[in-house]
C-alpha cells in the first residue's frame, strides 16, 4: 500500500519557505519573525535588518532558523548598508552546523560576532565566516584570533574582506583568505584589489543615509557562492560584489575568484549575520537575502506516483501520509517539503521566479471540491481529506505536486479516493469485562488488558498511545503497561476505521503526606491521634496504614494510639492495592506528667510573706524552681513586664502592687507546664519604735526607731510638758542618748514625734511615749 493512513501526528513548525531557495527581504516583521532569531541590538528598521546603530559598543546578530543541505553547495546574495558613523567595526555573514543545539555568537568588536576574542569563545558550530571589516581588526591576529594578513600581523587593515574557517570555543576560526578593498597600508598593495577596482566598504560617514539605488554611489551587494569542491571535501568559494562608486555606473567586482575551502561541511547549514561597533561606529544593515543551491544543474525534479482507489470515510477527517520512500526523491539529502493540490494537471503552472519556487504557496495547500476538501499538513507529505455529506459510494480525484527541500517540484500526479460510510465507533472495554471504561488506574508495574468491541467484523486494528501508533499492536486486544491516553481504530471490510473514545491509563503517584516525627503526648495515659498530624489527611480518597507495637491501624483507627514506640506509616489510593514506601514515625507518651512549681522569698532573709514582716518595693526576691526534674527550659514572667529564662532568677519590683508570677517549663519533647503565684507588696515602708531605753547600760543606750523604705525622716523628742529636748533628720543617727546639754535627764516618761517620707512619696507621721530608765 503506497498511500498510508496517517497514523501519528508530528509537532512541526510550518513555514511558507523551508530549505532552498530561501528569500527574505526583511521588509515585513511577520515573515521575518517566523524563522529569524534576533539577538543583541538586531531588529527590523525601515524595510531592512539593522544589526547596529551608529552608537558605541553595540552588537547585534541574527540567524535564519532553517537548515539548508550542504550537498550541492550554496549561493547567497544580499545587499548591505554600512554608513552614518565614523567607520567601525564591520559585519559578518556566517554559516554554521544546522544541528547545533544551543546557538551562541562569537566575540564582538574586531571578531565581528564570529571568531574568538581573548577568552571569549567563537561562534558555536561555526563552519565559515566572511567578515566585511571596516575597522581592520577581523583581518589580524589580535585578541587571540588565529592568523591574518602577513602571516598573522597584529596591525590594522581597514576596508578588508576576510574569509575564516570554522572553529570550536577558543580554537580554530583560522584566516583562509582576504582582500583589502581600499587604500592598503604602504607596501601592501599585493593584499589589495587593483586600484581601478578599489572601493570603501562604507558608503558614507557621519550624517549620511542608506544608499538603496543601484545607480547611486555607495550601493553595495554581495554574491557569495560555495561550489562543491572537485575532490569531494569542502567548497570552492567565489565572492563578487556589485559596487557603485560613480553615478549610474554600477560594477561587478571579483573579490575571491576561486578560493579553496577544503573543510568538510556538516550535512545541513544555517546562515546568519552579525555586526558590532566599539569606540568607532557605523549603522550596519542587511536587505534582500536570497539563499539557493549552487549546483542547480546537478539537481533533478522529484517524481510522484498516482494513488488510486483508497478509502475516505464520510463524517470524519481522513489523514494520509506520502512517505519519502514511496515517491522518487533523486537528490541527496532530499525530503518532501510540502504538497500542493490542484483540480487538474492543467492548473499546475511553472514559475520562473526563484523566490516563488521557494514557497509552498498557501492557497495551493487547500483544494475544495464538491465531494470534500483536501488539505496539506505541516509535516512534508501528510494531508487530509474531509468528505462532504451525500457522496457515499463515489470517488474523488485531485492532483498533487511534491516540492522538495531544494525547491524542486514534481510534474503532478493523481490521488483518487473512494468515499465510504463511516462505521459506528467501537468501544474499549477491559478484557475480562463488558463494562465501558473511560480510564484505568494502576499501580507501578501493573498492566491492563484492553479490548476493542464493536458491531461489525473488522479486518485489522491500530492501537495508539498519546496519538502515536503502537508498532505491532494489530489485534483487537492490547495490554497497556505504560501511562498514556489509548485509543483504537478498527477497520471494517470497506477499510473505514471505527474510532474508539479515548481511555486514560494512569499510574497515579502517591500523595504528599508529610508528618512530624517524633510525636509526643504530654499527658500520661492519653492516646495520640495520628490522623491529626498527617497533612491533607483524606480517608475517603486514600487509605493510611500504621504498623507498630504488634498492631496494624487503618485510617480512623489511628485516632487513638496508646503505646509509645517506633512505627511505620504508609498511604495508598483507596481504589488501588499498592502502598507507598513505609516512613518511620516515633510516638512518645510520657510516663510522668511534667509539672511546674516554684517558691520565693526575700533574698537571704527567709521572709516569705506578711507573717514574716511583709514585702517592700526594693526588696530583692529570690525565685527558686521546684518543677519536675525533666524540665529543661524555664520561662519566667514576673507580672510587671519583665521576664527571665534562668532556672533560679532574682527580681526587684521597685513599687507596691499585686504581681502574678508565671513560670512555664518545657522538657526535651516540648511538653509545657505552667504555675502562677502572687507576690503581694502592700506597703512601701516599715518603722518601729522601742518602748524604752537605758542610757547607762552598755546595750540599748539610745532611743531611735528601726525603719525600712524611708528616703527622709525627722525625729523629735519632748518632755511631758512639751519642751523640745532633741531633734535630728539623719536617717543614720544612733538616736537620743538621754541627755540635754550634756546632762543626763531624770528617769521618766518622754514623748516622740517622727515625720518622714517613704520611697514612693508617702508621708509618714508617728507619735508615742517611751521610758528613760536609769
Amino acid at each position: 500500500m503506497l498511500l498510508a493512513l496517517l497514523s501519528f501526528v508530528v509537532s512541526f513548525r510550518a513555514y511558507s519557505q523551508v530549505g532552498f531557495p530561501y528569500c527574505e527581504t526583511f521588509a515585513e516583521k511577520e515573515s521575518a519573525g517566523l524563522v529569524t532569531v534576533f539577538g543583541g541590538s538586531a531588529r527590523l528598521v525601515d524595510v531592512a535588518l539593522r544589526l547596529t546603530d551608529a552608537d558605541r559598543d553595540q552588537n547585534g546578530f541574527i540567524y535564519i532558523d532553517i537548515p539548508f543541505s550542504s550537498a550541492y553547495g550554496i549561493k547567497a546574495s544580499f545587499e548591505y548598508f554600512m554608513y552614518g558613523g565614523t567607520g567601525a567595526d564591520g559585519l559578518s555573514v556566517f554559516l554554521f552546523d544546522g544541528d547545533t543545539p544551543n546557538f551562541s555568537p562569537g566575540g564582538f568588536g574586531g571578531s565581528l560576532g564570529y571568531a574568538q576574542k581573548d577568552n571569549l569563545p567563537g561562534l558555536t558550530g561555526a563552519y565559515m565566516g566572511l567578515g566585511f571589516d571596516g575597522f581592520g581588526n577581523f583581518s589580524n591576529s589580535s585578541e587571540n584570533k588565529s592568523g591574518g594578513f602577513l602571516g598573522g600581523n597584529a596591525g590594522f587593515f581597514p576596508n578588508s574582506i576576510v574569509l575564516r574557517s570554522g572553529g570550536n570555543g577558543l580554537n580554530g576560526y583560522d584566516f583562509v583568505n582576504g582582500k583589502i578593498t581600499y587604500n592598503p597600508p604602504p607596501g601592501n598593495a599585493d593584499l589589495a584589489l587593483d586600484v581601478e577596482y578599489q572601493f570603501p566598504l562604507s558608503s558614507g560617514g557621519f550624517g549620511t543615509s542608506r544608499v538603496e539605488d543601484l545607480n547611486q554611489p555607495g550601493y553595495r551587494k554581495v554574491f557569495l557562492e560555495l561550489e562543491p569542491h572537485p575532490n569531494g571535501v569542502g567548497y570552492i568559494v567565489n565572492l563578487e560584489m556589485v559596487v557603485t562608486t560613480v553615478s549610474n555606473e554600477p560594477r561587478t567586482i571579483t573579490i575571491f575568484p576561486a578560493t579553496a575551502f577544503t573543510y568538510e561541511a556538516p550535512q545541513n547549514l544555517k546562515i546568519g549575520f552579525a555586526a558590532s561597533t566599539g569606540g568607532e561606529t557605523n549603522i550596519h544593515e542587511i536587505r534582500n537575502l536570497i539563499v539557493e543551491v549552487s549546483d542547480d544543474k546537478g539537481l533533478m525534479n522529484p517524481d510522484g506516483v498516482d494513488f488510486g482507489e483508497f478509502t475516505a470515510c464520510e463524517g470524519q477527517e481522513n489523514r494520509y501520509y506520502i512517505t519519502d520512500e514511496k515517491v522518487v526523491l533523486p537528490n541527496e539529502n532530499s525530503e518532501i517539503r510540502c504538497l500542493q493540490f490542484y483540480k487538474s494537471l492543467a492548473d499546475i503552472e511553472e514559475n520562473g521566479d526563484i523566490c516563488a519556487q521557494g514557497k509552498c504557496i498557501e492557497e495551493n495547500g487547500t483544494l475544495e471540491l464538491a465531494q470534500g476538501t483536501f488539505k496539506a499538513g505541516v509535516n512534508g507529505g501528510d494531508f487530509s481529506f474531509i468528505p462532504n455529506v451525500g457522496f457515499t459510494g463515489q470517488t474523488v480525484t485531485a492532483y498533487y505536486r511534491i516540492t522538495d527541500n531544494y525547491g524542486k517540484s514534481s510534474s503532478g500526479n493523481a490521488i483518487t479516493l473512494k468515499i465510504e460510510e463511516s462505521p459506528v465507533p467501537v468501544n474499549i472495554i477491559l478484557n475480562d469485562s463488558d463494562d465501558l471504561i473511560e480510564g484505568v488506574r494502576l499501580c507501578e508495574g501493573e498492566s491492563v488488558a484492553l479490548r476493542a468491541q464493536g458491531d461489525e467484523v473488522y479486518d485489522r486494528f491500530e492501537w495508539y498511545q498519546d496519538n502515536k501508533l503502537i508498532e505491532g499492536a494489530v489485534s483487537s486486544q492490547y495490554t497497556a503497561n505504560a501511562e498514556g491516553e489509548y485509543w483504537v481504530k478498527a477497520y471494517n471490510q470497506l477499510n473505514c476505521p471505527a474510532i474508539s473514545p479515548r481511555v486514560l491509563v494512569n499510574f497515579p503517584g502517591f500523595p504528599d503526606f508529610d508528618f512530624p516525627s517524633p510525636v509526643v503526648e504530654c499527658i500520661p495515659g492519653k492516646g495520640i491521634d495520628v490522623t491529626s498530624i498527617i497533612s491533607n489527611y483524606d480517608p475517603f480518597a486514600y487509605t493510611y496504614k500504621l504498623i507498630g507495637g504488634g498492631k496494624i491501624y487503618l485510617n480512623d483507627e489511628m485516632k487513638e494510639v496508646s503505646l509509645s514506640g517506633e512505627y511505620e506509616l504508609q498511604v495508598k489510593h483507596a481504589d488501588l492495592a499498592c502502598y507507598s514506601s513505609p516512613q518511620p514515625l516515633q510516638l512518645i507518651i510520657l510516663e510522668e506528667e511534667l509539672l511546674a512549681d516554684f517558691e520565693f522569698e526575700i533574698q537571704e532573709t527567709g521572709v516569705k510573706g506578711e507573717e514574716d514582716g511583709g514585702f517592700f518595693p526594693h526588696d530583692v526576691f529570690q525565685f527558686t524552681d521546684e518543677s519536675s526534674l525533666d524540665a529543661e527550659n524555664w520561662s519566667w514572667d514576673f507580672g510587671d513586664g519583665t521576664v527571665s529564662s534562668e532556672q533560679h532568677p532574682t527580681h526587684s519590683y521597685g513599687k507596691k502592687g499585686l504581681f502574678d508570677v508565671r513560670l512555664t517549663v518545657t522538657n526535651q519533647w516540648g511538653c509545657e507546664s505552667t504555675e502562677i503565684k502572687r507576690v503581694s507588696i502592700l506597703r512601701s515602708y516599715r518603722i518601729m519604735f522601742p518602748t524604752g531605753f537605758t542610757p547607762l547600760d552598755s546595750e540599748n543606750q539610745f532611743f531611735a526607731p528601726k525603719s525600712k523604705g524611708l528616703v527622709s525622716g525627722e525625729l523629735l523628742i519632748f518632755n511631758i510638758w512639751g519642751d523640745l529636748i532633741f531633734q535630728t533628720d539623719d536617717l543614720m543617727t544612733p538616736g537620743w542618748d538621754g541627755t540635754l546639754e550634756g546632762k543626763l535627764l531624770d528617769a521618766g516618761i518622754y514623748v516622740y514625734r517622727y515625720n518622714g517620707v517613704a520611697t514612693d512619696g508617702e508621708k509618714v507621721t508617728k507619735t508615742g511615749k517611751f521610758k528613760l530608765i536609769r
